[in-house]
């Protein structure tokens, strides 16, 4: 732990007793498939007693019609947005048709080749076909089973009475902790965040496995055969974050940078606004049928896959890039998390505590710029970890400063823990009777102790129990809708979401009534604005 990190905990006490860090504001995004019974992905069309995916507020889907993804509203409670998270997926499965379940794990479910992922269909309002637009583009350059893999993402942001008091801990007038401000210590955290995400890799890493049928676009994989019909690494920790997961080769060689908004929001757009050989072959409009939005390395922002992103609640029709441009960054989207699958929401309370005190430790603690030798080696790591994380030999970069040395991560991972100590203890001073988040620390440090306790780990154990990936998933996709249905969902939130179902559909047919442009005016328009700004 740095002296500077040493003395902002010491003066930020006071404020903790009080419970200003029980004011952190947090929401979840998490994907599941739907699947057959048999576990083979669903070819049904979305619901309609769920709602319209395209005007629901909580019930959407994501790449495919099959990817439902759940969102929860912001909420200071831990526990009540899990619990909301919770209800949605019981009114969802109440509401599937033919005993479909819930696929609990990221690694899809049973495919039948690239058509069998259907493409997620949003209706025929210009919004709508827009979205189906974007995700034909992703088919044509990245393939649809790729998309197909589901993840967690994990929003969070911080009390609005911490960043005055930062200001003046850093012996600056309260008065500086404006929204530009503000930005540059969000970005500090990503840069720290980027520096020690390997260790989420290996803690929550849920994803060491996949069924043979995922690897039908793969023949070259690197995997090897570890059960019936089930290929895997036997000492990874997430395949999803790997090269065979949300990877590929052109976006690779973008320069996000992320030493300040500024530079972040200009290299994003050079890629949006930079045209790719291998895209203009696929072309745009061909026989009058859309394949892409456009031939440029990045159809819109949302394409570029990142593990963690600077994120701001964006008006109607205004782009992500345009509200953190105006009014600076609001919270962090942390996306680099596989589901639990033995968890029915893919997460609990624990691992919630944990990622607030990681978070916290990577706002605190001082974050110099990333060189390109330093993002090199951040993402060095992160392969590293996903591909190899439980192997005792594994080496990761350990960064001190602006320097950098090669360790083992077992060891970086126990140091790291220990770091993370003095914060935890300092997010326990609201809690007097017992002490939360230096417990949810210590369920982490056993998992560095004994690799066997992650959930990579146990989900290979019950693979070879079970006698494949596929057969594995289906028995815990059973127990959890087993589990989830044998609890009431409480009638007031059952009426709410009904009526939330019924209201999405109408605006969903209230916007296709009234359009007023064509589609290829619409997508002018569009993107003529993008230019402008």
């Amino acid at each position: 732990m740095t002296q500077e990190l040493n003395q902002r905990l010491q003066q930020l006490e006071p404020l903790a007793k009080r419970g200003l860090f029980d004011q952190l504001r947090r929401g979840l995004e998490k994907e599941s498939l739907r699947t057959t019974p048999e576990g083979w992905i669903s070819q049904k069309s979305h619901p309609q007693a769920l709602g319209s995916t395209l005007t629901h507020p909580h019930i959407t889907t994501d790449y495919s019609e099959a990817l439902l993804e759940f969102i929860t509203p912001v909420s200071c409670s831990r526990e009540q947005t899990l619990d909301f998270l919770l209800d949605l997926h019981r009114f969802s499965l109440a509401r599937l048709e033919d005993h479909e379940l819930l696929w609990p794990a990221s690694m899809p479910c049973r495919l039948d080749g690239n058509a069998s992922v259907r493409i997620a269909e949003y209706g025929h309002s210009n919004v709508g076909k827009m979205k189906t637009v974007y995700r034909h583009g992703l088919d044509w350059r990245y393939g649809r089973i790729m998309q197909s893999i589901a993840g967690l993402h994990y929003n969070v942001s911080f009390p609005d009475e911490l960043w005055p008091r930062l200001a003046e801990i850093e012996g600056l007038p309260a008065e500086v902790a404006n929204d530009a401000w503000r930005s540059r210590k969000y970005f500090a955290l990503i840069r720290n965040f980027r520096r020690y995400s390997w260790l989420l890799m290996y803690l929550f890493g849920a994803s060491p496995a996949v069924d043979e049928s995922f690897l039908a676009e793969h023949p070259e994989h690197p995997l090897k055969p570890l059960a019936k019909a089930t290929w895997g690494s036997p000492l990874a920790t997430s395949l999803r974050m790997s090269d065979l997961g949300y990877q590929n080769k052109v976006q690779s060689s973008l320069k996000i940078c992320f030493n300040s908004l500024d530079n972040y929001i200009q290299t994003l757009n050079e890629a949006i606004h930079t045209s790719h050989p291998g895209y203009e072959d696929i072309g745009v409009k061909v026989a009058g049928e859309y394949r892409q939005l456009n031939t440029n390395i990045l159809q819109i922002e949302n394409e570029y896959y990142s593990d963690i992103r600077p994120k701001r609640v964006t008006r109607s029709g205004q782009k992500p890039s345009e509200a953190l441009q105006e009014k600076g960054v609001e919270y962090i989207e942390v996306r680099c998390l596989d589901l639990n699958p033995f968890l029915p929401g893919g997460i609990d309370i624990a691992q919630m505590r944990f990622l607030d005190t990681f978070l916290l430790y990577c706002l605190l603690e001082t974050s110099p710029e990333l060189s390109d030798q330093a993002c090199k080696q951040v993402d060095d790591n992160l392969a590293r970890a996903v591909n190899a994380g439980r192997d005792p030999h594994t080496q990761i970069w350990w960064f001190e400063q602006e320097a950098s040395t090669e360790r083992p991560l077992l060891e970086a991972a126990s140091e790291l823990l220990e770091r993370l100590h003095p914060v935890a203890l300092l997010l326990d001073k609201s809690h007097q009777e017992d002490a939360p988040f230096s417990s949810a620390l210590a369920q982490q440090q056993a998992r560095v102790d004994d690799p066997s306790l992650t959930p990579s780990a146990r989900l290979l154990e019950l693979i070879q129990e079970s006698g494949s990936y596929l057969e594995a998933i289906l028995q815990l996709a059973r127990a959890q809708r087993e589990q989830l249905m044998t609890c009431p969902l409480d009638k007031s939130r059952e009426k709410l979401f009904a009526e939330l179902a019924a209201t999405s559909l109408q605006q969903q047919k209230d916007l296709e009534a009234n359009e007023a442009l064509s589609f290829d005016d619409y997508l002018a328009e569009y993107f003529a604005a993008e230019k402008a700004t």
